[in-house]
C-alpha cells in the first residue's frame, strides 16, 4: 500500500502543482494587501477576509489531499449523479436561498455561505465529460449534440433565475469544449456574429444600421453574382441571414434591453462609453459622485477607479501596502470582483504581466495535459478545466480595465470567497488526479 502511495504522489503533475500555489499565495497577498491597515492592532484578526480566505485554503487543500487518495475511475461513476445533485442545488437555492447584493443564488444559515453554481461547474464538467466519453455517444449526431449542450445550459438557465447573470455565462465556456470534440465551425461563427451584432445594434442607430446591413448585402450579392446566377438558394439563404440581421437588431435586442435589470443595462451601455438611451433607462440613475459632483452610474464609477488605481501603479508599481485606492477604498468590491487592480497598483506593469503569465502558464500547461491522455473523459475534462480558467481570467481581467461589462465574476484563486477558492481548487485536483494514471482508459 506504502509503495502505491508513494508511486501515485511521484505521477502527480508537479509544474500544474505548483502554479496553483503560486497563484494562491498571490491571492492571499492580494486580499491581505486590500483589508489590512496600519492601524489594526493584529494581523491575525479571525474577522478579516484574509483569514478567511486562510481557513478556506486550508479546507480546499485538505479536500485536494482526499481527492488525490481517491480511485480516479470514481470520479467518472458518480459524474452523472454529481450533476443530477447539483441541478437538486441550483433549484432548492431559488426558493431557500438568501440575498446578496441583489442576487439569490445563495445558500447558507448565519455567516456561512456558499454558492452552488460556483461547484456545479465541477459537476457540470465531469457529466459533459462522461456524456461524451461514453462509446453510446456518437457526438458527430444533432441528438447527442444537442444533449450534450442541455447538460452545459441547464445550470445556466436555473442560475438566471437567481438573478446571477454574471455566473450563468460561465457555463457558455462548454461551447469551446465541444468545439474541440468536433462542434462545427459554424455554431462559433454564428454565437460571435450574434455577438457582434448586438454590439453593431448598440453603437449605431437603428435607421442607420438598417441601411448598412442593407449595403452590405447588395454589395456581397454584387460580388458574387456569377455564383447567384447559378445557385439560387444562395440567394435565398443571404436574403433570410439579412431578415434574420434586421428581425434581431429592430426587435430583439431592443425588447432584451427593455427588460435586463437596471444594472446589467448600466454595465453594458458603460462598457462601450454611452449613455443609456432614454428607451432604455429605468428610473433615475442612482450611483456615485464623481469629483465635480455629476453622478455616475456605479459600475463607470467602479471601472474608472479600478483603472486609475492600475495606471497609478506604473512600471514597477508603487511598492506592497502602499497602494493609495487601496488604503483609501476608492474601488468598492476590491477584494472580489476588482482584486486585479490590487496587484496593478502596487505590482504595476511588472507584476501585473507576471500574473497573467502566471494564468496563461497554467492554462496551456492544461491543454498540454489534456492532450497526452489516453482517456477521452480526462481529456473532456481537462478542456473543461482550461475553459473555465480562462474565462473566468480573460473576463475578470477585461472588466477591470474596462474592455468588457462588469458582470461579477471572480479571478480564479486571486478573489476572496471560499465557494470560488474551494470549487478552483477541487477543479484543479482532481485534474490533477487523473492525470496521474493517463495510462488508464478511464470512461
Amino acid at each position: 500500500m506504502g509503495t502505491l502511495r508513494k508511486s501515485l504522489f511521484n505521477r502527480i503533475d508537479g509544474i500544474t502543482l505548483l502554479l496553483y500555489f503560486a497563484l494562491v499565495f498571490i491571492g492571499l497577498t492580494a486580499v491581505f494587501s486590500v483589508e489590512h491597515r496600519s492601524t489594526d492592532p493584529s494581523i491575525l484578526m479571525v474577522n478579516k477576509g484574509y483569514m478567511k480566505q486562510l481557513m478556506w485554503l486550508g479546507i480546499s487543500l485538505f479536500i485536494g489531499l482526499i481527492i488525490i487518495l481517491t480511485d480516479s475511475k470514481f470520479f467518472s461513476s458518480v459524474a452523472f449523479l454529481s450533476y443530477a445533485f447539483g441541478l437538486f442545488l441550483l433549484v432548492i437555492t431559488i426558493f431557500l436561498g438568501v440575498d446578496v447584493k441583489g442576487s439569490h443564488s445563495w445558500l447558507g444559515y448565519g455567516s456561512v455561505r456558499f454558492q452552488p453554481g460556483e461547484v456545479c461547474k465541477i459537476f457540470t464538467a465531469l457529466a459533459l465529460a462522461k456524456f461524451i466519453s461514453v462509446p453510446e455517444t456518437n457526438f458527430k449526431t444533432l441528438k447527442h449534440r444537442l444533449v450534450a449542450v442541455a447538460i452545459a445550459l441547464v445550470p445556466a438557465v436555473i442560475i438566471v433565475l437567481q438573478h446571477e447573470t454574471g455566473l450563468a455565462l460561465v457555463y457558455f465556456c462548454f461551447f469551446l469544449v465541444m468545439y474541440r470534440e468536433g462542434l462545427p465551425n459554424a455554431v462559433l461563427i454564428v454565437g460571435f456574429s450574434i455577438i457582434a451584432l448586438v454590439l453593431l445594434t448598440l453603437l449605431v442607430e437603428r435607421k442607420l444600421l438598417f441601411v448598412v446591413l442593407t449595403s452590405a448585402v447588395i454589395i456581397f450579392c454584387i460580388i458574387i453574382r456569377d455564383t447567384l446566377r447559378r445557385d439560387k438558394v444562395a440567394l435565398l439563404v443571404i436574403i433570410g441571414i439579412w431578415a434574420f440581421c434586421m428581425l434581431f437588431s429592430q426587435v430583439a435586442v431592443p425588447f432584451m434591453f427593455k427588460h435586463m435589470p437596471k444594472h446589467q443595462v448600466d454595465r453594458i451601455f458603460s462598457m462601450i462609453g454611452k449613455d443609456v438611451p432614454d428607451e432604455y433607462m429605468k428610473g433615475d440613475k442612482e450611483g456615485n459622485e464623481d469629483e465635480e459632483g455629476k453622478k455616475v452610474n456605479s459600475s463607470d464609477y467602479n471601472v474608472k477607479q479600478s483603472k486609475i488605481a492600475i495606471g497609478s501603479g506604473g512600471f514597477w508599481g508603487k511598492g506592497f501596502l502602499n497602494g493609495t485606492s487601496t488604503k483609501n477604498e476608492f474601488v468598492p468590491e476590491q477584494n472580489t470582483d476588482f482584486i486585479f487592480c490590487a496587484i496593478g497598483e502596487q505590482f504595476g506593469f511588472v507584476g501585473s504581466f507576471v500574473l497573467v503569465a502566471l494564468y496563461i502558464t497554467l492554462i496551456l500547461r492544461i491543454v498540454f495535459m489534456a492532450e497526452r491522455q489516453r482517456s477521452t473523459f480526462t481529456r473532456i475534462y481537462s478542456y473543461c478545466v482550461a475553459s473555465i480558467l480562462f474565462f473566468h481570467f480573460a473576463v475578470n481581467i477585461s472588466m477591470t480595465i474596462g474592455l468588457a461589462p462588469v458582470i461579477g465574476i471572480t479571478l480564479p484563486f486571486l478573489s476572496y470567497g471560499g465557494s470560488s477558492l474551494l470549487s478552483f481548487s477541487i477543479l484543479i485536483f482532481i485534474l490533477i488526479r487523473l492525470d496521474a494514471d493517463r495510462q488508464v482508459m478511464i470512461r
